[in-house]
């Protein structure tokens, strides 16, 4: 019985490191992800966030009504969305006339978005300044069927997968809000 016990105790003291060992990472990122922003901001270069990263501040991404923010990374795949949104690279981001399409998981950043209403703030700093949106909208989509196209109007798009509740991730369908562009500052 003693074993036993024992070997509960090790087991469970085990999940506990390793559940505290996930937090930690998670915050440790967004202070780092925060650092490298922040010294992209100051020189204009591009700041990776730990030497190994395959991904890079590009803005940060603010939700004024709901007091949020999150530095978007450039990349929307899976390996940049596992620690901030995306930024769809051949899209635009702000300085330019194309669309901006930013992606993020719905369990996690993006969960915010059901929150949205039409008229609500967003803002996207960028290194080259500061841009102002107002939420037209929401839709869901079937990504089988539809695709984003990238127009040339400088609107900007935020993804996600839904449902929101859903129990298994990958699911066909997404849920889009769209933001008309207001002026620059």
């Amino acid at each position: 019985m003693k074993a036993l016990s024992l070997l509960c105790l090790i087991a469970g003291l085990g999940f506990g490191v390793a559940g505290g060992w996930i937090q930690a990472k998670a915050l440790l990122a967004q202070w780092l992800l925060e650092a490298a922003w922040n010294r992209s901001l100051a020189d204009g270069q591009v700041h990776r966030p730990w030497p190994w990263a395959d991904h890079w501040p590009v803005a940060r991404l603010s939700f004024p009504g709901q007091g949020r923010s999150f530095i978007v990374l450039e990349g929307d795949q899976g390996h940049a969305l596992a620690f901030a949104p995306g930024h769809q690279p051949q899209s635009g981001l702000g300085a330019d006339e194309r669309r901006i399409v930013i992606s993020g998981h719905r369990d996690t950043h993006f969960r915010l978005l059901a929150e949205l209403q039409p008229g609500d703030p967003v803002r996207l700093q960028t290194r080259l300044g500061e841009y102002r949106f107002t939420v037209e909208g929401a839709q869901v989509l079937d990504s089988r069927e539809h695709r984003l196209a990238l127009y040339p109007d400088r609107r900007l798009q935020l993804v996600t997968c839904w449902p929101f509740e859903a129990l298994s991730s990958r699911g066909p369908m997404r849920y889009l809000v769209t933001a008309e562009p207001q002026i620059n500052l």
